[in-house]
């Protein structure tokens, strides 16, 4: 009998799901880990770790750092959420873009910062805060901090034409993150920035990715009142 060829990721998630749908391995197991299902494929771990990503983002999987990987108890359909260049996103509603690089520094990050980062609470990293503009009003305040262990090439940028956002998605992979949606009201300063009145409800979005174990970035960006977003089930 012939050994099956798990030569790419998708030959990975093929076997992958087969085995799920046939109750190899049933609602709840924790699957192998990433190395042992590598070693009995036949590929690199890499290939192993985008087929289970992407089993992941079906709803069939439950990956958790530190924990591994279970098939879902209860799979759920998600919604799939792009990190957009926000150049783009604006283009593409017909507005022009602007962009405006507000501070750049090095500085040791506040502790909830590299906390969520799970970095070393005295080691400086790159703050860099801008704001993105539609039609000459503003659309996004981005307030991000960067690693700069996981992103040397980060600390010759000056960030001063190209944001951060946008340079990101063009020199630094990430292989997973974690996002979170939520309504805050607007500070003085958020206020200032994104011309609302003070204490405004601001739509916002907190993300961290990491490329394995090593923090690339944590970004906050905020959006002025009204603002909408949408997603793809």
């Amino acid at each position: 009998m012939n050994t099956p060829s798990f030569r790419n990721w998708q030959s990975v998630q093929t076997e992958v799901l087969r085995r799920i749908h046939a109750r190899e391995w049933i609602p709840g197991d924790l699957i192998p880990n990433e190395v042992d299902l590598a070693l009995e494929f036949g590929c690199a771990r890499t290939t192993v770790n985008r087929a289970l990503r992407a089993v992941a983002e079906t709803g069939v999987l439950d990956r958790r750092r530190k924990a591994g990987t279970r098939v879902a108890a209860q799979p759920v359909a998600k919604a799939m959420i792009n990190i957009a260049v926000i150049r783009t996103e604006i283009e593409e509603r017909g507005q022009k873009y602007g962009y405006q690089r507000i501070t750049r520094n090095e500085v040791v990050p506040p502790l909830n910062i590299s906390g969520a980062m799970n970095a070393h609470a005295d080691r400086p990293m790159l703050h860099v805060r801008a704001l993105h503009l539609a039609d000459d009003t503003p659309y996004a305040f981005e307030d991000r901090w960067i690693d700069p262990v996981v992103v040397p090439d980060a600390l010759a940028e000056n960030f001063e034409t190209v944001s951060a956002n946008e340079w990101l998605l063009t020199h630094a992979p990430y292989t997973h993150g974690e996002i979170s949606f939520a309504a805050t009201s607007a500070t003085i300063g958020e206020a200032a920035i994104l011309q609302c009145l003070e204490h405004s409800a601001l739509f916002t979005i907190d993300r961290v990715t990491w490329d394995g174990d090593a923090p690339v970035t944590k970004v906050r960006l905020l959006f002025g009142p009204g603002h909408c977003l949408r997603a793809v089930l």
